[in-house]
């Protein structure tokens, strides 16, 4: 199956380099694609659990999915993903 989710706090090429490399870690997940002009992030998947699973690991690291909440923990926490995403690139 295959998803597109809308972003939240997604920046930069830092921002997108973190969520790809940490979705990609993700069993079952592969194809990882995220847009900056879009604020979104592609990828196929085999199951739901998965896919609930990418999303909370996106909140995680600061990008939560549209429409849910986005207090100032994860804009703060997106910013240390994005300055990791720039290191690692």
């Amino acid at each position: 199956m295959n998803t597109t989710l809308e972003l939240q706090n997604l920046k930069c090429g830092g921002c997108a380099n973190t969520i790809t490399s940490k979705l990609s870690d993700l069993e079952d997940i592969n194809n990882v694609v995220v847009d900056n002009e879009t604020n979104s992030v592609s990828f196929n998947y085999t199951n739901k659990n998965v896919l609930d699973q990418a999303i909370t690991l996106l909140s995680q690291l600061g990008y939560p999915i549209d429409g849910e909440q986005n207090p100032l923990l994860k804009k703060a926490k997106s910013y240390v993903s994005c300055a990791v995403g720039r290191m690692n690139k």
